[in-house]
């Protein structure tokens, strides 16, 4: 399969031209990525939506991670981006209904898949308040293997470091979901800059209503 290409960038995010993601991952280029992280609101309080990647992703496989999110690929720019939501997750959401909540550069390195990757990513960062169940999600089975949800007061404290583990309940991707309930560390997660999970918690929690 030949790899996306995509725009890369100095450290003072001049372009610098184009490159496989392959090759951004294994060379460390800058690269810019689109989040957007889901909370719905119900009876007992606003929930905060998050997915498990699948354990084929060259990154950070079987974590929880962001609610939706990828790569711009060459010449794309961010509105084109929020394709993400109806990719991972079968969702129609025009780019002008998405809340930006920051812009974050961050980096990392480690192994996945027995390949060292050294990722370094400029994420322009959206929330959205979608109050549909989990069940009227169609999730991409190739990148995501499940959708989870847990109250956001909760998540809130896991990542302030204040509890041990959030209950969640979710469904897994494919012909066939499955709901099931999990208890999750914070450390289940993709590890993201410090701070960066507290702050989104904060910022989805004045979302207004919609």
């Amino acid at each position: 399969m030949t790899s996306e290409l995509l725009d890369i960038y100095d450290d003072e995010d001049n372009p610098l031209g184009t490159a496989s993601r392959q090759d951004a991952h294994a060379k460390g280029y800058w690269h810019h990525t689109f989040h957007c992280w889901l909370a719905r609101d119900t009876s007992t309080g606003r929930r905060l939506l998050f997915q498990q990647r699948q354990d084929t992703k060259d990154t950070f496989p079987g974590c929880y991670d962001i609610t939706a999110a990828g790569h711009l690929t060459a010449g794309e720019d961010m509105s084109q981006a929020a394709r993400e939501l109806e990719e991972e997750l079968g969702i129609h959401v025009p780019f002008t209904s998405l809340t930006p909540l920051m812009t974050v550069r961050y980096e990392s390195k480690g192994t996945a898949q027995g390949t060292s990757f050294w990722d370094r990513e400029v994420s322009s960062v959206f929330g959205l308040l979608s109050n549909q169940p989990l069940e009227a999600y169609h999730l991409q089975q190739e990148e995501v293997a499940g959708l989870y949800e847990a109250d956001l007061d909760q998540a809130l404290a896991l990542f302030e470091g204040h509890i041990p583990f959030i209950e969640a309940h979710g469904i897994t991707s494919g012909p066939n979901p499955e709901k099931n309930r999990r208890l999750i560390t914070s450390d289940q997660f993709v590890p993201h800059k410090a701070g960066y999970i507290t702050s989104i918690c904060r910022a989805l929690m004045e979302l207004p209503t919609r």
